[in-house]
């Protein structure tokens, strides 16, 4: 059984990175999930987790930085040891509109999974929501990006296809090939922790793990990751959702 790993980003509202590192070790995490905003200080971090006794085996970088210096990612996956690099995000302006756009967005993506893959680190994608809004000719964006992009990988957020609207059972069962990391998150019953934008603690909500965790373990999934975009306590949350997982995938 793969570890579950803990993305960063889900405590940025509750530092500082070294009590969260010494909670999520304590909760019983060993793996991370970089992201940028704390890795400008990669030194630090890599200490930090050395006193931690954590790992961090995979991290999301900038599509728009891995274009301008491939090098400076694979010294910072290095740094890690980190195996999985994912291009987390694109802003609203910066995103495709059609299906040519989709297909360029691919091309790109290809080119960096062949720099990286020169140097045995692993390339994909991270889906949000505006992946699985159909175009104006039906296309679905998610479909176009994988099918022009033959070599990427995709961290598959499933909570954010169901937000969208999308089937993550679907996709999960059509895709398990090229999926190669999981964000593993949950959606708070409508009206319900608005104070967290609507999320809440994994197995507390309304995704259907019991249906969808055998998915998931038939997918290629080398990374496992918990996230939270806004836990208004980020131990309560690591440990429900960490106890909650571990239940399920022990079950």
């Amino acid at each position: 059984m793969t570890p579950f790993s803990y993305q960063l980003y889900s405590s940025r509202g509750h530092p500082p990175l070294a009590r969260t590192l010494r909670m999520l070790a304590a909760t019983g995490y060993t793996q991370v999930e970089g992201y940028p905003a704390i890795l400008d200080d990669a030194a630090t971090v890599r200490d930090l987790l050395l006193q931690s006794g954590l790992r961090m085996p995979s991290l999301h970088w900038p599509l728009d930085a891995l274009e301008s210096s491939i090098d400076a990612c694979v010294r910072l996956a290095a740094l890690f040891n980190a195996s999985q690099v994912y291009a987390p995000y694109l802003a609203p302006a910066d995103r495709p509109v059609d299906r040519a756009g989709w297909q360029h967005l691919g091309a790109r993506l290809e080119r960096v999974a062949e720099q990286l893959g020169e140097h045995g680190i692993a390339f994909g994608w991270h889906n949000h929501d505006f992946e699985f809004v159909p175009l104006a000719d039906g296309a679905q964006p998610m479909a176009l990006l994988l099918q022009a992009a033959p070599h990427i990988g995709w961290q598959a957020d499933l909570a954010w296809i169901a937000r969208a609207g999308g089937d993550p059972a679907h996709w999960l069962t059509h895709w398990a090939d090229r999926i190669t990391s999981l964000h593993i998150k949950d959606l708070a019953p409508a009206r319900e922790h608005t104070d967290e934008d609507g999320w809440t603690d994994v197995g507390d909500g309304t995704m259907p793990w019991h249906t969808l965790w055998p998915l998931c373990r038939n997918t290629q999934a080398a990374s496992f990751v918990v996230e939270h975009d806004r836990p208004s306590d980020d131990a309560r949350f690591a440990a429900r959702s960490l106890a909650a997982l571990t239940a399920l995938a022990e079950g």
